[in-house]
């Protein structure tokens, strides 16, 4: 009887769970099949059955390790200036403060806009060598002291990674300061209370109470944070076209994809992410997991 009521209550689930199989599991089992074949839409007489050949050319490729290379300075330094300046912008909202929900809502604003048109926002807006603010703040600047010779530096073409991350690090920083924020607002305030009536300065509370508190946010936000960004596309396509030594392991796939049309090498490739993004974002459940299990001990 118990069983046949349990049945009853997951039935109406079936649906989703079917629905669910059919888009994400049937799309990732044709993808690993197709990463054991030989298959260049180049080459259309020489196809076949390739076994483990696209991963060794994968771990094999020179321009791949560099992408590997790229992704992994890409995202720690994004993921590692994006968690300071978040923790520095939730440590000012957590305090009060007229006009602060105003400020919450514009600080997250950036993390709100659709990726392409931030990333073109800071291609045009803003680095661009001719018309672009950065250079022309130069251009007031150097005006204000009398020359009218400025520096116009081209930042595409003298720091192509480092715009990707600026760029990137704007628009993730809100996602950090969110996370943060809320693990600022879950601190006993009454612990704090008695360490400042104690005689503790700002720094030891911060120190001592505040920084234990929020590690496990800090290790959320660093992983879920790895987890987006490892797989970012949208930034390196449209602000450098991956060149200049800008190409993630997602355009290194697009352009073995669509550019060299060899499906089964691009197949590979997209499982060696794929499985990496699995591991962290295991990391990241079995934090939320943890935090969970705290929340709900107090």
């Amino acid at each position: 009887m118990d069983r046949a009521r349990l049945r009853a209550r997951r039935a109406p689930l079936l649906p989703a769970l079917v629905f669910l199989v059919v888009v994400t599991q049937l799309p990732f089992v044709a993808t690993v099949v197709i990463s054991f074949l030989r298959w260049n839409a180049l080459a259309p007489d020489n196809r076949g059955f390739a076994a483990f050949g696209n991963y060794v050319a994968v771990f094999t490729d020179p321009v791949l390790r560099n992408a590997v290379w790229t992704t992994i300075l890409l995202t720690v330094t994004v993921v590692l200036v994006s968690l300071l300046l978040g923790l520095g912008l939730a440590l000012l909202l957590d305090r009060g403060f007229h006009g602060r929900a105003l400020v919450r809502t514009l600080l997250i604003t950036p993390f709100l806009i659709v990726p392409v048109a931030s990333a073109l926002l800071w291609k045009h807006a803003l680095f661009n060598a001719s018309y672009g603010l950065l250079n022309g703040s130069l251009t007031w600047l150097w005006s204000l002291f009398g020359s009218d010779d400025p520096p116009q530096p081209d930042w595409l073409t003298s720091a192509p990674l480092a715009a990707v991350e600026v760029s990137l690090i704007w628009q993730w920083t809100p996602f950090m300061m969110l996370i943060l924020l809320a693990g600022l607002q879950s601190r006993p305030a009454d612990v704090v209370e008695a360490a400042r009536v104690d005689g503790a300065s700002a720094f030891d509370i911060f120190r001592y109470l505040t920084l234990p508190h929020l590690r496990r946010y800090l290790e959320l936000a660093a992983l879920l944070g790895t987890v987006f960004i490892i797989q970012n596309f949208d930034a390196v396509f449209t602000i450098t076209s991956g060149g200049l030594g800008t190409a993630n392991l997602p355009y290194t796939i697009y352009q073995t994809f669509y550019q060299a049309h060899d499906y089964g090498r691009a197949s590979a490739q997209g499982v060696v992410v794929l499985i990496g993004s699995l591991l962290v974002a295991t990391l990241a459940l079995r934090t939320v997991s943890s935090l969970l299990r705290e929340e709900g001990s107090r």
